[in-house]
């Protein structure tokens, strides 16, 4: 009964205009639809704000792509597959691995490989991608409850929260907590990995699977100097997305061990997911790491902190933290809307996402160059003299 109250009152918490507008609205992890803004000129370059999903393929990568084996991977035939593969799962130091079209999927696979019979339930942040923005997948595939936690640090969840929320109890009012699934990065913000080996542990002594979410992992490590077998070595399961910082044109590879990757290589072949002549793509990805981790994402971060810091300076609110390669903002204080700011970045050919309201998040990717970030300080003081001139008429 106790728990229940509990629950009740977090819920009563989430749900109220006060919580709405002084927390979830500077927690909102993806733009809304992008408005029609006009570009000045096709022949110029476009930098692009929106996402680190905007990398573009390079002509290198092509090469590569028109060299790579073409077998059938869903044979097991395919060499140019097999070598991103095992060149992943021991930069994870885990058994084996599964190169898969998108992070949504192998997310999605791996939580159900880890489930059985309903009722269940996984735990994750309330922010998580996995809970807000894989067209409640949970439910769909697995037929899992879930249980959003919001931390009270606002950064990441402390082992000491989640212990308090997982549910162990054979009461048949419950669907007992069966994955705890964490994201890192959540937001552009690193989890601690002391945290992490809190959480692993209670895990393990709760016979609970962990699952790591790292589309942005490479980010974490590329930022920390830490391995991704220093992240990784703590989690049952591990998405791994190719197509963000990295900068591959698609795909993501699920990690974990031989038994575990078997039952998922099934799964994506239930999902969809099985596409045959897939070794150039994997030569591609595995040309992206090699190329641009750690190096190009450590510049990009210097960016992000750059552009973030001159922000500051202009008098924008930087709601979150800058760890990696996002900034959260709200224009509220230079009495601008997002919309209005993206199309007005849109003329000098830089793109962000942006709505009717003052906040957004912007990211940075490694084929971000430093003079775009000159360009967005300009508009954006620009914006602000024009302001300030029109307040004094």
């Amino acid at each position: 009964m106790a728990r229940l109250i509990l629950r009740k009152n977090i819920t009563n918490i989430f749900y109220s205009s006060l919580f709405h507008s002084n927390f979830f609205r500077f927690y909102s992890t993806y733009p809304s639809s992008p408005s029609k803004i006009k570009i000045k000129s096709n022949s110029d370059q476009i930098y692009d704000f929106r996402s680190d999903t905007v990398t573009k393929p390079t002509d290198e990568m092509f090469d590569i792509m028109r060299n790579a084996s073409r077998g059938d991977d869903v044979y097991n035939e395919d060499e140019s597959t097999y070598e991103l593969e095992t060149y992943i799962a021991e930069l994870t130091g885990h058994e084996t691995a599964l190169f898969a079209p998108s992070g949504t999927m192998t997310n999605q696979i791996a939580i159900r490989a880890h489930l059985s019979t309903p009722p269940h339930s996984v735990l994750c942040d309330f922010r998580s991608h996995i809970y807000n923005y894989e067209a409640g997948g949970i439910a769909y595939h697995s037929r899992a409850s879930v249980t959003p936690l919001i931390p009270s640090n606002k950064l990441f969840l402390t082992c000491s929260e989640i212990e308090s929320e997982l549910i162990t109890t054979d009461d048949n009012h419950y669907a007992p907590t069966r994955v705890i699934s964490l994201e890192n990065t959540l937001h552009g913000l690193l989890f601690p990995l002391n945290e992490i080996q809190k959480i692993s542990k209670l895990a393990k002594k709760t016979n609970i699977k962990l699952h790591l979410d790292g589309a942005r992992l490479w980010n974490a490590c590329a930022e920390t100097g830490l391995s991704l077998q220093k992240f990784t070595e703590n989690f049952d399961s591990i998405s791994i997305c190719l197509s963000k910082g990295i900068g591959a044109p698609i795909g993501s590879v699920l990690v974990g061990n031989k038994e575990f990757i078997k039952t998922a290589k099934h799964l994506r072949k239930l999902f969809g997911g099985g596409w045959r002549q897939c070794g150039s793509l994997a030569a591609a990805a595995k040309y992206a790491i090699i190329s641009n981790f750690p190096d190009n994402l450590k510049k990009s971060h210097l960016l992000t902190k750059t552009l973030s810091n001159e922000l500051l300076n202009l008098g924008i609110h930087v709601t979150l933290p800058v760890h990696t390669n996002m900034i959260f903002i709200d224009t509220k204080s230079i009495n601008i809307t997002t919309r209005e700011l993206a199309n007005r970045l849109a003329s000098h050919n830089i793109l962000i996402s942006g709505n009717n309201s003052t906040t957004t998040r912007l990211v940075l990717h490694y084929q971000i160059p430093p003079i775009s970030i000159e360009k967005f300080i300009d508009v954006v003081a620009n914006i602000i003299k024009e302001k300030i001139f029109l307040k004094k008429l």
